[in-house]
C-alpha cells in the first residue's frame, strides 16, 4: 500500500520568493508551480533532490533539518557522518581534530558511515549471484534517486537493490554495540550529517522500511561551521580519538562517481547528475539498452560530493579525500578497525530492504479506474494547448498544466494562448484575462501591464 504523506526537507520561504520560476524551470519532475507570485511544491511529486535550491536567486528556498540541540536530548550521543564532512577542511585540519572537536561540542561517539561499506560492498556482490533479480540491478544508496525512480520510472522499482545504505548499517552497528555494553536503547540518539536534503526525507519517511533507526539529521554545512570555529580557536584535544581515522581506500571514495560501481561485478555504469539519470533511465525502461549489469546513479554531480549542504566546491572535496587516501596508502594501509566486522552476520541478516512501491506522479485519483480516464482527458487537453512549454501559466509544461487542470487546480484558460483564442470569440474580455494572470504572479506583472 502506498504511503499517503510524503515528509519533504526542501521549504520555501514565501516572504522572500520572488516567483521568478527558475525553481519551476529547473525541477526535475515537475513538482512546481507558481501560484498568486509564489513558488509552491507539490509533495507528490518532489524528490527533494535540491535541484531548485541550486538556482534559487534570492536562497528562498531552504532546507529543514533538526536542530542539533536535540542531540542533549539522550545521554549517548552518536555522530554519524560521511567522510565528504572531513573534505570540507583544508588540508592542514587533520581528521582526529575534527574527530575531537566534534567530542567537545557535545557528542558522546562520532563514526565515518563508510567504514560500513565493506560489509555492504560483499553483500551487493552476493546479491548479485540471484538468479532472480531484475537487471540491472540499480543501487539503493542515493535517496533521490530512489524517489525518482517512484514517482517517474514505476516499472524500475524491482531493480532497486534491497540492501541499506551504509548510513544505516552504521547505525546499525552503532546501537547494537551500545547495547550490547549494556546500555539502554532510549539512552541512545543517532544522528546522521547530511550533505543532502534527500537523506533527510528518507529519515522522516523511510522507502523499503517502516521505521529509520536514525534518530535526527543535521545540517552539515552548519555543523562544519561549527567545528572549524573550534578548530581554529585551538579548541582541540589531540589526546582525544573517539574512533580510529583510517579507512580503506574503496570506503573513502565509495559516495564518489565510479565509487560504487568500480567494486561490484559484471557490466556496471555510473551516472550523476539528475538530468543525466533521468535521461538514462528513460532508456533503460524503454530498453534501449541491454546487458547492463549494475547502475550507480547518484543525483549530485560528484557524487555525494556534489550535495547542496556541502560547504566546499565539489571537485576540492574528491581532491582532498584522494589525497587523505594518498596519506593512508603511506601509513602501509594500516587500517585500525573499529568493530564493525564483529557484526557482519548481525548486519547482514538486518540489511535486507522491503519493497519499494511506486509512487505515481500525478496522483490523479486513488481509484485506478478513475486515475485512468483523467489521464486520457490529460492527454486529450495537452494537444489542444500549444506544446510550447513557456511557463507563462504557472506550470512547467503543458503537459504539467493539463495534469493540473484535470486535478481541477486549473483551467485551459490559464494557458495566454488560449486566452487570446477565447478573447477573439468573446467568451472572456481583457479584465477577465488580467485576473487570470494576477492569479498566477501576482499583482505586479498586471499593474506593470496596466501602466
Amino acid at each position: 500500500m502506498t504511503k499517503s504523506f510524503f515528509y519533504h526537507a526542501l521549504k520555501i520561504n514565501e516572504e522572500t520568493c520572488i516567483g521568478c520560476s527558475h525553481c519551476m524551470n529547473a525541477c526535475p519532475t515537475e513538482a512546481i508551480r507558481v501560484w498568486n507570485g509564489k513558488a509552491i511544491i507539490d509533495d507528490d511529486q518532489c524528490v527533494d533532490c535540491g535541484e531548485c535550491e541550486r538556482v534559487c536567486p534570492v536562497n528562498a528556498i531552504y532546507v529543514e533539518d533538526d536542530s542539533f540541540d536535540d542531540i542533549f536530548n539522550f545521554k549517548y550521543r552518536i555522530a554519524l557522518f560521511p567522510s565528504v564532512f572531513i573534505g570540507q577542511f583544508p588540508e592542514d585540519v587533520k581528521a582526529s581534530q575534527v574527530y575531537s572537536v566534534m567530542r567537545h561540542i557535545g557528542f558522546t561517539h562520532v563514526y565515518e558511515v563508510e567504514r560500513a561499506v565493506e560489509i555492504l560492498n560483499s553483500s551487493i556482490i552476493k546479491y548479485q549471484a540471484n538468479s532472480d533479480i531484475e537487471l540491472p540491478i540499480i543501487s539503493s544508496f542515493c535517496p533521490a534517486i530512489i524517489r525518482l525512480i517512484q514517482v517517474k520510472y514505476p516499472s524500475l522499482v524491482d531493480n532497486v537493490l534491497k540492501l541499506s545504505t551504509p548510513s544505516d548499517i552504521a547505525a546499525m552497528f552503532y546501537k547494537q554495540k551500545l547495547i550490547d555494553e549494556g546500555i539502554s536503547e532510549d539512552e541512545i540518539g543517532i544522528f546522521y550529517i547530511t550533505p543532502c536534503a534527500a537523506k533527510i526525507a528518507a529519515v522522516r519517511s523511510p522507502v523499503g522500511e517502516e521505521k529509520s533507526i536514525v534518530d535526527g539529521v543535521i545540517n552539515l554545512n552548519n555543523l562544519h561551521n561549527r567545528v572549524y570555529s573550534e578548530i581554529k580557536k585551538g579548541n582541540v584535544d589531540n589526546s582525544i580519538i573517539p574512533e580510529p581515522t583510517e579507512l580503506y581506500d574503496f570506503e573513502l571514495m565509495w559516495s564518489f562517481t565510479r565509487g560504487e560501481a568500480s567494486r561490484v561485478k559484471g557490466r556496471t555504469l555510473a551516472i550523476d547528475g539528475m538530468k543525466n539519470v533521468m535521461e538514462f533511465l528513460e532508456m533503460v525502461e524503454n530498453e534501449e539498452v541491454s546487458g547492463i549489469d549494475y547502475l550507480e546513479c547518484r543525483a549530485c554531480k560528484e557524487g555525494c560530493a556534489g550535495g547542496i549542504l556541502n560547504n566546499e566546491n565539489r571537485f576540492l572535496i574528491v581532491e582532498r579525500l584522494q589525497k587523505r587516501v594518498e596519506r593512508n596508502n603511506q601509513k602501509k594501509g594500516k587500517v585500525v578497525l573499529s568493530g564493525i566486522e564483529k557484526y557482519s552476520e548481525y548486519l547482514v541478516n538486518n540489511m535486507q530492504l522491503g519493497e519499494v512501491v511506486p509512487r505515481s506522479m500525478m496522483m490523479l485519483d486513488s481509484d485506478m479506474e478513475t486515475a485512468m480516464q483523467k489521464m486520457k482527458e490529460a492527454q486529450k487537453i495537452e494537444v489542444r494547448l500549444p506544446g510550447i512549454d513557456c511557463g507563462a501559466c504557472g506550470a512547467p509544461s503543458c503537459r504539467a498544466l493539463s495534469e493540473d487542470i484535470v486535478k481541477g487546480n486549473a483551467t485551459q484558460s490559464h494557458c495566454v494562448f488560449v486566452q487570446k483564442v477565447l478573447m477573439s470569440r468573446g467568451e472572456i474580455n481583457m479584465e477577465t484575462a488580467f485576473a487570470i494572470i494576477d492569479k498566477i504572479w501576482g499583482d505586479k506583472i498586471v499593474k506593470g501591464s496596466k501602466k
